[in-house]
């Protein structure tokens, strides 16, 4: 779920668009997300297709415990 309004919202800047997804996980993950801040957040995942849908990528994050 993208809280921001998602990629499109932005202008879907080509190249931009996995930067902006990893940014927003990273601020879930960290509780730094302010008005759009999900209770409990512990994982987050962002997918990005390139070209004609030949290139996809995945990263799944999770917050780190020590």
């Amino acid at each position: 779920m993208n809280l921001s309004g998602g990629l499109k919202a932005k202008g879907h800047p080509v190249g931009a668009t996995v930067v902006s997804m990893h940014a927003i996980a990273y601020r879930q993950l960290t509780g730094q997300a302010n008005k759009m801040q999900l209770v409990s957040a512990e994982m987050g995942l962002a997918f990005n297709m390139g070209g004609f849908a030949v290139a996809n990528y995945v990263s799944i994050l999770e917050t780190w415990k020590v």
